[in-house]
């Protein structure tokens, strides 16, 4: 929904998960300084929360950094109960913790595919699932599913991250049909991603040769559709929104 004032999200409450760092911070930040008060979730990156916490509330709105690992939904519960105790509502979520690792066909354990399975997929239905039921009581809100292009295309190494994502990707069409017509669920599925200092390596140079725009895209390419989508998308709900290059083209 958009604001009449400069902050469109002012006194809207958002949570971001995965949010200590890269594009979790990029995205908690962004929020902020939009107007909302956020929630920066995290799991092992405890200190970097806190740094995004403080970030964030010197731009003048609230900020709490809630830990949980979100593959084990009790932790998420607990999360959420914080979340209600101390900002009474939430308006956007964004799923954006995730793992990511490489590993041959061959070789991939159950372990793997738990791991994989448990952050990426299982940890955003059931953040999403609590915070539905926030959005549903207040008949409002918008859920941001960070899928990605590996999600969309095949690679054969990624196997089980890219089932992972995929499964995200289906999971934002099940949850925008099932949640309409108060909560909108879209999803970004970024390409490769670049941040000040990282050089990149053989294999990320090839894909960016192969990437019709020939460049890697950076955090903020991904903060500016994250705003779009919860700020002027009132007639867009079940969507998946490639940021790659042009890499995903047929």
């Amino acid at each position: 929904m958009v604001a009449t004032n400069e902050k469109p999200l002012h006194d809207q409450v958002a949570l971001v998960t995965g949010a200590g760092r890269r594009i979790g911070k990029a995205i908690a930040v962004a929020l902020g300084r939009a107007g909302a008060h956020v929630a920066v979730n995290y799991n092992r990156s405890r200190a970097e929360a806190r740094a995004t916490v403080r970030e964030i509330a010197a731009l003048g709105v609230e900020a709490a950094a809630l830990p949980a690992d979100v593959s084990r939904p009790r932790e998420v519960q607990a999360m959420f109960r914080a979340l209600e105790k101390r900002f009474g509502r939430l308006d956007v979520l964004v799923n954006n913790a995730g793992v990511f690792f490489p590993r041959p066909w061959n070789e991939l354990t159950e372990k793997d595919w738990d791991h994989i399975l448990g952050i990426n997929l299982k940890g955003a239905f059931f953040c999403a699932q609590a915070a539905a039921r926030l959005m549903m009581r207040q008949k409002s809100g918008d859920i941001i599913n960070i899928s990605s292009l590996g999600g969309l295309q095949a690679w054969p190494g990624y196997m089980h991250y890219c089932s992972s994502k995929a499964a995200v990707i289906m999971l934002t069409r099940c949850l925008a049909k099932a949640l309409a017509p108060h909560v909108r669920v879209n999803s970004v599925a970024p390409g490769t991603i670049l941040f000040p200092g990282e050089e990149p390596s053989a294999t990320i140079q090839n894909v960016i040769r192969a990437t019709p725009l020939r460049k890697a895209g950076c955090a903020q390419d991904i903060v500016e559709l994250v705003l779009f989508l919860v700020t002027h998308s009132e007639f867009i709900t079940g969507q998946v929104f490639p940021v790659d290059g042009g890499k995903s083209i047929p």
